[in-house]
């Protein structure tokens, strides 16, 4: 598997290089100086695990970038790494299909940890974990457990996150891979399953 790192900045493609060596060694990663070459170069270097993503690329405008991603590829985890503002364009990002959004200007140790919750399989992730026990025919590891008890308290992802001494963008990522687990969309759907068969309360 293989990582794409998308950054028209060589400093930046090379900083972001080195750091995702840092969070699973030995993985393949490609630069990509455009959007448009994506497809090409996926097709010459093989199946994405992940990509890394500048919203300001020479090809690109606003949330386009996100949008033509995941439209090709709507399986494969996405980080947002840009100098935009998480306050203008976060919600935007994710609302588009981003999994994580991570400022350029966040310490090299916060980027570490938010590109390891993405490039951390569940199988590694529920190995650290507890082992999962069966809930039904859906298996959940104790992190999404805690996650559907978090969302039965009203809790918001920022006090999810101070609770489990995690990174919002932990969270998130924690609720896509626990939407995936359920096959839902959102909140909402999730709590309605976890009620419908039986899991809270318990």
């Amino acid at each position: 598997m293989t990582v794409y790192v998308i950054d028209d900045h060589p400093l930046m493609r090379d900083a972001l290089t080195m750091l995702v060596h840092r969070v699973k060694p030995g993985l393949k990663i490609i630069p990509i100086h455009k959007l448009n070459v994506v497809e090409s170069t996926v097709e010459k270097n093989g199946a994405p695990e992940l990509f890394c993503l500048d919203l300001q690329l020479p090809d690109t405008l606003g949330m386009s970038g996100v949008q033509v991603l995941k439209a090709k590829f709507p399986d494969v985890p996405l980080a947002v790494v840009t100098s935009a503002s998480a306050s203008e364009f976060e919600a935007r990002c994710l609302e588009a299909g981003a999994n994580a959004f991570i400022e350029k200007s966040n310490s090299p140790t916060q980027i570490i940890a938010a590109l390891r919750s993405l490039l951390v399989s569940e199988e590694e992730e529920a190995a650290a974990e507890e082992a999962a026990t069966p809930a039904g025919p859906t298996k959940l590891s104790k992190r999404q457990k805690q996650l559907i008890l978090m969302l039965d308290q009203g809790l918001s992802n920022r006090e999810i996150a101070e609770k489990l001494d995690i990174s919002e963008h932990t969270v998130k990522v924690h609720f896509w891979r626990l939407f995936r687990r359920l096959g839902v969309n959102s909140r909402t759907q999730a709590l309605h399953f976890a009620r419908t068969n039986g899991w809270l309360g318990i």
